[in-house]
């Protein structure tokens, strides 16, 4: 089972520092845990819910699920860009819009069996994160 925490860092290479290490917190990143939120198809969906955007145009956004870390160095960790608009979308969102979507979001088939209390949560935390100055990444890990 994967674990993911969710992070912002000034840019690409301030988030590497994640890499060989216990994640971005143990850097002092500000963090939220998200265990088994994947940040590609469960974070595209998310995007999708959050701004309308049909989410066959939000994977086609080049950051999108996006591996900022080389996969062949790192194969039992990885990096991952979150897209600047769902950053925007989440910092702009207020409590009772991330409940909304929350309780969508836990109705979609990747996220099956998922407490809708724990996502709506999850949101709230991840928007108080893209509040942040910097960029949203995800720390990926076996």
């Amino acid at each position: 089972m994967p674990f993911t925490e969710y992070f912002v860092a000034d840019d690409d290479q301030a988030a590497l520092a994640a890499l060989g290490s216990s994640g971005p917190a143990s850097v002092g990143l500000p963090t939220v845990e998200a265990k088994n939120l994947d940040p590609v198809v469960v974070i595209g969906t998310l995007e999708s819910l959050l701004t309308g955007v049909p989410y066959d145009e939000v994977t086609a956004d080049p950051r999108q699920g996006h591996a900022v870390s080389d996969p062949e160095a790192s194969p039992e960790e990885h990096v991952i860009a979150i897209t600047d608009r769902l950053r925007g979308a989440l910092a702009a969102a207020g409590d009772a819009e991330l409940g909304e979507v929350g309780a969508r979001w836990g109705r979609t088939e990747e996220l099956d069996g998922f407490d809708p209390e724990f996502l709506t949560a999850f949101l709230v935390d991840l928007a108080a994160l893209a509040r942040r100055d910097g960029q949203l990444y995800c720390w990926w890990a076996l």
